[in-house]
């Protein structure tokens, strides 16, 4: 059996949708805390895929929150040897920063709600890709910050507000700015656990929840279909 390690910094910004198709494609799933699992214990090559998901921290703030630099030192590991890993939201600033990238606060302020991707310089070499940013899918967004392209990258998709919301480096390796994986019913742990933030942005809850409600099962339909693509070509091969 493959497995698969996901990284998480908040319980309930979790796998969401991707966790059933891992699971569908024979994925053994380890979940693990990053601010306290024990990083001397971990193989950094010791799964067929790795994830690190999202986060209300940054890259930059690992003074405060010294296991940022844990993370990093795990996909750079992971980078130099083309190991399948995935990076969403704060997963893939980290990835970013991992790949040489600066990553800072965005100067167009926090991109919180739901709208479709644009598509990037290189989308048309990830063809799951191109066809969700056809069907005009609108996906969650939920950052205020933002990261350089990393050198040897491929610039997959942008918004209005924000030019780099997905990269590829090689087959490899992916990361996504915004949120795929979530589901309209997780959201709803999301509405809570970032109250504060969702306060201080003068965001509607109730808009916001309405909007998840109308495309969240689209996304989750579309979002299948691309995680499906996408680990058939990066990580081939069932058992």
């Amino acid at each position: 059996m493959r497995k698969a390690l996901a990284i998480y910094h908040v319980g309930f910004e979790d796998l969401g949708s991707l966790g059933a198709i891992l699971s569908r494609n024979g994925f053994d799933i380890t979940m693990a805390e990053s601010c306290t699992m024990d990083w001397s214990a971990l193989e950094p090559l010791g799964y067929d895929l790795v994830i690190v998901l999202g986060g209300p921290i940054g890259v930059y703030d690992h003074v405060s929150y010294p296991f940022l630099d844990k993370e990093i030192d795990l996909i750079r590991a992971r980078l130099a040897q083309q190991r399948p890993t995935l990076g969403i939201c704060l997963g893939a600033q980290l990835m970013a920063a991992a790949a040489g990238a600066a990553v800072y606060p965005g100067a167009a302020g926090k991109e919180i709600g739901w709208s479709a991707l644009q598509a990037g310089i290189d989308t048309a070499q990830l063809p799951a890709l191109d066809k969700l940013l056809r069907q005009q899918i609108k996906v969650l967004h939920w950052h205020g910050d933002t990261f350089d392209l990393p050198a040897q990258a491929l610039h997959l998709a942008k918004t209005g507000q924000y030019a780099h919301q997905a990269f590829a480096i090689g087959k490899h390796a992916l990361g996504f700015q915004c949120h795929l994986e979530v589901t309209a019913e997780g959201l709803e742990r999301w509405y809570v656990g970032h109250a504060c933030e969702l306060a201080g942005a003068g965001i509607d809850i109730v808009q916001l929840r309405e909007e998840g409600r109308r495309n969240g099962p689209l996304l989750e339909h579309a979002a299948a279909e691309f995680w499906q693509a996408w680990l058939d070509d990066c990580v081939p091969g069932r058992s």
